[in-house]
């Protein structure tokens, strides 16, 4: 499994063009493909403030990106949520809980987040 941050999954989603070669090869490589519930709800917030727009509405949009082969939905557990609040990460909490996600999932993490990647706490892909 690996696991993706926000911006992986809806690029992802809608153009594969923005993902790395590393990105691309390790998604054609997984047999399973987490997306973590807080990047639903970074996902709606993006559109609330009209940083990104997915048709034909955000819940619809969500469904279909979920509904993509071997995609699954991983839950925002008690074991996730408190592991977020012990990492030494910058202070965004949707980061936190995505590296915990992938942390208790074993999963390595698909992101060009260049603070998480140099953090160390979840082996990265990008």
């Amino acid at each position: 499994m690996i696991v993706f941050d926000t911006h992986a999954w809806v690029w992802f989603a809608a153009d594969n063009r923005l993902l790395s070669d590393a990105a691309i090869d390790a998604i054609q490589d997984a047999d399973r493909i987490g997306v973590s519930a807080i990047s639903v709800w970074e996902v709606g917030m993006l559109c609330a403030k009209g940083r990104l727009q997915v048709a034909p509405d955000v819940r619809q949009g969500v469904d279909a990106a979920l509904a993509l082969d071997r995609v699954e939905l991983l839950p925002l557990s008690p074991e996730v949520a408190v592991l977020s609040t012990k990492l030494a990460l910058h202070g965004d909490p949707a980061d936190r809980i995505i590296v915990a996600t992938a942390q208790v999932a074993g999963a390595q993490l698909v992101t060009k987040d260049e603070r998480i990647q140099q953090s160390g706490l979840v082996p990265s892909i990008w």
